[in-house]
């Protein structure tokens, strides 16, 4: 809403403008009228709407016309007051006023009109029959007030009037001429339906109702007004009651219903709730509320979070198969005003037989974005109604800022759930099949997926002694330049070299890339011999692999394949998310000679019991 509101009074000469402003700060007729009343401020504590309001008068005779000009560029709304007992004041509206003011603003932000009529006491007669004709001409007419400034009749609804059509104005809201609410209405209202049907049956029953009704206006329906509300629907239209709730249908009648009969400040505050601006359209304040991140720290979701976005599966997943279907993933974005996931988040996260996104695939997405891209994350949130849903002040208060990374090294131990592996290789080395076997894919079904499909990264769940992690994995490209000194890329917590076994070129680039960037840093890395189904051939380096390795104190060249007709095993992943955790007993010396053997020990007891629990959580929901 806005901070304040800014009036401007304008007419012919004589009309009674100066003598409305003075009547309403004194509440008494002036016996003495100056040529212009002074620009006066009413606080917000007396004003209904609590919004500072600044009330400016126009006269012709103290201000030139470039003074009126910029005046009006500066007004909210404008009052054109005429004299009810004046003809040519009548006329003047339409003549001079109206044209006027179009002329000094822009066509796309038109400024609201309030049409004043003036000396109400002096006329037996209304100017109604007179004025309704130009209202109805006029779509910038918000509305048309009589008034007396000597009996002091309607002054303090004049400048209701005026400060309403400000912050609660019809224009975006309703068409006159259709007797329909606009378009751009009907989608912020559609999507504000959809976020309050918490169950995702079509209907608000009358638990969502109250919530509804608690969220916007911070007071729960009485059960009587309930039903009477439930009636009015029933009474308009057939559709707009069904099994005792309301539908979309009966929910948009209603608000044209409080349009109609000069309640928009409802589907105002309503719409203001839920994030939008005047022009109805979700501000930036709402979609990306502040975070501050510090440099080496990272962002994730926190238990909330995850509890918000797991009951939005599960509105959304309707043959309770822990699946999305393509249908029930385009029903889950409906609330957002474009498809946020694209083809390849099938091939970053894991899916089901079908191809369809899995209940553990969804959360690891919304993990892979809230990590990479925070603020992406946060406008995603948004669109789904996370702090309206779970009355917190921002979608900020899903996030968890991760303490900086040099702290985790010194103390030797960290409370991060994600971990990013950044996988390093030439042309063809096997750095797809790498990730792609981590969801769990052969190379026969990974031979299925498109080229513009492909993702170059690949995120899921692994297990660490007992407790569950995240690893990111990231294709980096060998075109990839790493020599920037602050490149983003570089900052990984696990480093994945990826060779050929069956190509003699292969390794050299990965030894390559190891000296120039990683011999001297804090960072972890581990050597895959990929394709460890086929041939080893010596590699045309003057060490072979396994030397390099025994140098450089890294662990032996680990050998890899998916070319099998099992899904490729995890234990390579779950030893890279144990380096990443624990960074200081990556390196090999006789210390930590068992600490695999630990390591793959206490992932393989979790990943069955994790299992386990996975599926008597699925029996739950």
């Amino acid at each position: 809403m806005r901070k304040d509101v800014r009036i401007l009074l304008v007419g012919e000469p004589k009309v009674g403008k100066t003598s409305l402003i003075m009547s309403l700060v004194s509440e008494e007729f002036p016996d003495e009228v100056p040529l212009r009343a002074e620009e006066i401020t009413i606080p917000a504590d007396v004003t209904p709407e609590r919004v500072p309001t600044h009330i400016v008068d126009y006269s012709e005779a103290e201000q030139s016309d470039e003074q009126l000009y910029q005046e009006i560029s500066k007004a909210n709304v404008i009052c054109i007051v005429y004299s009810v007992n004046n003809k040519k004041s009548i006329e003047k509206v339409t003549s001079h006023w109206i044209p006027l003011i179009n002329d000094r603003t822009d066509k796309d932000s038109r400024v609201p009109l309030i049409l004043v009529g003036n000396k109400s006491d002096l006329v037996e007669h209304s100017s109604m029959e007179t004025i309704l004709p130009i209202m109805n001409q006029y779509q910038d007419i918000e509305t048309c007030v009589e008034c007396s400034a000597k009996n002091l009749k309607n002054i303090s609804e004049l400048f209701y009037y005026a400060q309403k059509a400000v912050l609660h104005p019809t224009g975006p809201l309703y068409c006159p001429e259709e007797k329909e609410m606009k378009p751009s209405c009907v989608k912020a209202l559609t999507r504000i339906f959809k976020v309050s049907d918490l169950d995702n049956d079509g209907i608000l029953n009358d638990n969502e109702l109250n919530f509804f009704q608690r969220t916007c206006f911070n007071t729960p329906l009485a059960p009587q007004a309930l039903e009477d509300v439930k009636n009015v629907v029933r009474r308009n239209m057939t559709d707009g009651v069904q099994d005792n709730g309301l539908t979309l249908k009966g929910f948009l009648f209603l608000h044209t219903l409080f349009i109609q009969r000069g309640r928009h400040e409802t589907t105002w505050t309503v719409l203001r709730r839920f994030g939008y601006d005047d022009d109805l359209e979700l501000t930036q304040e709402y979609l990306f509320p502040l975070i501050k991140i510090p440099p080496d720290c990272t962002t994730e979701l926190n238990h909330n979070a995850y509890l918000f976005l797991q009951s939005v599966f599960d509105k959304h997943d309707k043959d309770r198969d822990c699946a999305l279907s393509p249908e029930e993933v385009k029903d889950l974005f409906k609330v957002f005003p474009y498809m946020p996931w694209g083809p390849d988040v099938n091939n970053t996260v894991s899916t089901n037989d079908k191809g369809w996104i899995t209940y553990q695939g969804y959360l690891s997405q919304w993990t892979l974005t809230t990590y990479l891209d925070v603020q992406r994350s946060l406008e995603y949130l948004g669109y789904l109604g996370y702090s309206i849903i779970y009355e917190q002040e921002s979608q900020a208060a899903a996030m968890t800022v991760t303490r900086n990374k040099r702290i985790d090294l010194q103390k030797k131990q960290t409370q991060r759930s994600v971990f990013r592996c950044n996988v390093v290789g030439s042309q063809g080395s096997g750095k797809s099949g790498f990730l792609q076997a981590f969801l769990g894919r052969s190379l026969q079904r990974q031979r299925t997926i498109r080229e513009d499909h492909k993702s170059l990264y690949a995120i899921s769940t692994t297990y660490v002694y007992g407790q569950e992690k995240y690893l990111l994995l990231h294709e980096v490209m060998p075109e990839f330049d790493f020599l920037g000194p602050d490149e983003a890329d570089l900052s990984c917590d696990v480093v994945c070299l990826v060779y050929d076994v069956n190509n003699p070129q292969s390794f050299e680039y990965c030894a390559k890339v190891y000296k120039k960037h990683f011999m001297d840093s804090k960072t972890p890395c581990m050597l895959i011999a990929a394709k460890s189904d086929l041939h080893e051939i010596r590699q045309h380096y003057s060490l072979t692999p396994l030397e390099f390795c025994r140098r450089h104190k890294l662990h032996p060249p680990q050998p890899f394949t998916c070319n099998t007709s099992d899904v490729p095993i995890k234990d390579l992943y779950t030893k890279l998310t144990t380096m990443a955790m624990y960074p200081h007993l990556a390196q090999v010396d006789s210390k930590n000679s068992t600490f695999w053997l630990r390591a793959s020990l206490g992932a393989t007891v979790f990943a069955v019991l994790g299992f386990a629990m996975y599926r008597a959580l699925l029996k739950q929901r």
